[in-house]
């Protein structure tokens, strides 16, 4: 019986972050085109998830440095030295930390190949430098794969990949249309503005996704006379309380109480999205992934946003009328007044191109390049 080719993939933790999903969704992907898939994390809601997919989990505090790190190092020395993966796949810098100390002075002839995928634009430092020492890169953009060229050297000698990350088109169908009960329920909450024109802005409460910039926008759409809503959906880090207090004060200072509804932890945002006219991205920072503006298109939903990072590779390919220069608030609100005044109003190209089950076959591709070099 021919062995396995053995993967392993190492992050902090196994809870509900984009990252920590896609790394489920692979390790799922892995077991079912015939690879022995495992994980190494400190754990998490998602392992047993995991596990009754058919992949292991080694549970080690990998999730942070502290005064028992080098205990730590030897612990994964040991696993690796004992389990003899082929492959690595690190997805934070601490985790590459965690891999490029246990591998020091390990035996050549059974040292893995490294992978390192980037998943944000990270500082430049020595810190950073680590994730780019893998024998091959990841970038889930192709703005990320310049800023990753352009920043940090060694990324030049490697075998570097552009591989979007994905949506799952059967959970987010182009057409989609909520069933009745949910149409119902979300009639009898929405009544009070069941007329407005509904435009929606997804992701977490924070600074960094311009919720401030989508109040100022709402105030001057309504001076141009539009029966705009919003809805503010995500949820609410506690250590972003204090901003939340803060972005509904301006809401009452601009007079929007009425305009705006704030939904928190909802779990039908692809219902939401659906039956909203707009979907709009006011992300302060070019972003590696905008799952929520990626949801929306592949819904067939139109999202107008600020064009950098990853959207703006989106809106490129499905969406270009959406497209609207970062930071310019005024031209998001002209741009959005002239799609409300359109009588035949664009809509995205179905999402055939960032799905989940392409990322994942460009991973096994970038796997195979490594196994045969």
């Amino acid at each position: 019986m021919m062995r396995k080719t053995k993967i392993l993939q190492l992050l902090p933790e196994l809870n509900a972050s984009v990252i920590e999903r896609n790394a489920l969704k692979l390790a799922k992907f892995l077991v079912q085109s015939g690879y022995d898939s495992s994980v190494l994390s400190n754990g998490g809601s998602l392992q047993e998830t995991l596990e009754s997919e058919g992949s292991r989990h080694f549970t080690l505090p990998v999730h942070k440095k502290s005064l028992f790190s080098y205990r730590t190092v030897l612990k994964i020395r040991s696993l690796l030295l004992k389990e003899q993966f082929d492959i690595i796949h690190v997805r934070s810098r601490l985790s590459a930390w965690f891999v490029h100390r246990a591998l020091e002075q390990f035996p050549s002839q059974i040292r893995p190949k490294l992978v390192a995928t980037f998943n944000s634009y990270y500082s430049v430092d020595a810190y950073s430098e680590l994730m780019s020492k893998g024998d091959a890169l990841i970038c889930p953009s192709a703005s990320m794969k310049n800023f990753v060229l352009d920043n940090y050297p060694l990324a030049k000698k490697k075998l570097i990949s552009l591989v979007y990350r994905g949506i799952d088109s059967r959970k987010f169908p182009y057409g989609f249309q909520p069933n009745p009960t949910w149409l119902q329920q979300w009639a009898d909450e929405s009544h009070f503005f069941r007329d407005k024109f509904t435009i929606a802005i997804p992701g977490s409460i924070s600074s960094r996704k311009g919720h401030s910039d989508f109040l100022h926008i709402l105030y001057y759409l309504k001076q141009d006379g539009i029966p705009v809503h919003g809805l503010i959906i995500g949820s609410v880090d506690s250590t972003k309380e204090d901003y939340f207090s803060r972005l509904k004060n301006s809401i009452r200072s601009l007079e929007l109480s009425d305009d705006i509804s704030i939904l928190l932890d909802r779990t039908d945002l692809r219902e939401i999205m659906s039956v909203s006219d707009l979907v709009v991205s006011c992300s302060m920072v070019p972003e590696a992934f905008d799952a929520a503006s990626l949801m929306a298109l592949s819904l067939g939903v139109p999202v107008i946003g600020y064009s950098h990072g990853v959207l703006k590779e989106h809106l490129k390919a499905l969406y270009p009328y959406g497209m609207v220069e970062a930071y310019k608030k005024s031209t998001m609100r002209l741009k959005i007044r002239e799609f409300y005044r359109l009588n035949q109003k664009p809509i995205p190209l179905k999402n055939d191109q960032f799905t989940t089950e392409q990322a994942n076959n460009k991973v096994i591709e970038v796997y195979q390049k490594l196994l045969l070099s």
